[in-house]
C-alpha cells in the first residue's frame, strides 16, 4: 500500500483516503468541488481580472508579502497555479453561470414568478371554531381592528406583531395560506378556513410582484446552479464503502442523517419546529351569533 500522509507516527494510505473522507462527512464537498472545477475548466478570465481577483485574495487573508504568500502556499501544500486558480474560482463560476444560464433566465423566471411575489398579511390563529367565527365577524363589521384581535387571540407568534406578517415570499407560508392570499386582494378578509389543527383568519394586506432587477437575476442564475449541481451528485455512483479499510484504532465519527427540510408554516418564524402541520383546506363557513 502506498502512503500519501504522515501525520505525527500515523500513516494515511492511497486505500484509506476515500473511506477517511466518508468517514468525516467530506466526501460530498469533494466530489462537488471537483464537479465544478470540470464545469469551469474551459472558462478564462483575462490578465486584468486575475490580477484583481487574486488582489482580493490576498487582501481577504492578510497576505501582504512574498514572504506571507509562500508561507500560506506551503501551510495549504498549494502551488502558484493552484492559488491563481482558487483565486479566480469564484469569477469564473459566475461567467460559468452566465454563459450557461443567461440566455434562458427571462423563462425560468415567469416559472418561477407564483413563488418569488412577495406579500404582507395579517393572520389571527385558534383552535376554538366559536371565538373564529366571533373574531370574523367583528372585523368584518368593524367593530374592533384586526391588530387589537390578533393581540389578544392568535395563538402564534404574530401576536406579538399585532398579527402581521412579511413581507414574505409566496412559497414561505403553508401552500393553504399561500392558495388564500394569491387569492385574494388587498384588504380583503378570509372566512375562517381549517389548516390542520388551527382556524386561520387571514387578511392580505399588500401584494408586492417580483421584479427581474439585478438582485434576482443573481439568484435565479445561482439557483439553476445547484439545481444542475444536485443533479450532477445525483448522478454520481459512489465505490461501496470497505469497512476494513477504516482504522480501528481512530475511527471515523459516525456520519448522521440530514435533517428533513422543515414543511412551510403558517408564520416565516424561527419557531417552525413549533409549528403545525397542517393538512388541506377545509373552510368555516361563519354562522352569526
Amino acid at each position: 500500500m502506498t502512503v500519501v500522509l504522515q501525520i505525527g507516527n500515523r500513516s494515511i494510505t492511497a486505500e484509506e483516503v476515500l473511506p477517511l473522507m466518508a468517514g468525516y462527512q467530506m466526501l460530498p464537498q469533494f466530489l462537488q468541488e471537483i464537479l465544478i472545477d470540470d464545469a469551469i475548466r474551459a472558462i478564462d478570465c483575462t490578465a486584468e481580472e486575475i490580477q484583481e481577483a487574486s488582489g482580493q485574495f490576498y487582501s481577504q487573508n492578510q497576505i501582504t508579502t512574498d514572504e506571507e504568500r509562500q508561507a500560506w502556499l506551503q501551510r495549504q501544500g498549494m502551488t502558484p497555479a493552484q492559488l491563481e486558480a482558487l483565486a479566480t474560482r469564484e469569477l469564473r463560476i459566475e461567467k460559468y453561470k452566465q454563459q450557461t444560464w443567461g440566455s434562458k433566465l427571462e423563462s425560468y423566471f415567469l416559472t418561477r414568478k407564483d413563488q418569488l411575489d412577495k406579500v404582507i398579511y395579517s393572520l389571527i390563529r385558534t383552535k376554538d371554531i366559536g371565538i373564529a367565527q366571533e373574531l370574523y365577524f367583528r372585523i368584518l363589521e368593524g367593530e374592533q381592528a384586526f391588530a387589537e384581535l390578533a393581540r389578544s387571540y392568535s395563538q402564534g407568534p404574530e401576536a406579538q406583531t399585532d398579527g402581521l406578517i412579511g413581507p414574505v415570499e409566496l412559497s414561505v407560508p403553508h401552500p393553504t395560506l399561500a392558495q388564500l392570499l394569491t387569492l385574494s386582494q388587498p384588504g380583503q378578509l378570509s372566512a375562517p378556513t381549517r389548516v390542520g389543527e388551527w382556524l386561520v383568519l387571514v387578511r392580505l394586506e399588500r401584494f408586492i410582484p417580483a421584479q427581474m432587477d439585478e438582485s434576482m437575476r443573481r439568484r435565479l442564475l445561482t439557483e439553476c446552479f445547484n439545481n444542475w449541481l444536485q443533479g450532477q451528485l445525483n448522478q454520481l455512483e459512489l465505490p461501496a464503502p470497505n469497512q476494513e479499510l477504516a482504522p480501528a484504532d481512530d475511527p471515523a465519527p459516525e456520519a448522521q442523517a440530514p435533517a428533513s427540510l422543515p414543511e412551510a408554516s403558517l408564520t416565516p418564524s424561527p419557531d417552525r419546529a413549533n409549528a403545525a402541520n397542517p393538512a388541506m383546506p377545509n373552510a368555516v363557513t361563519p354562522t352569526a351569533s
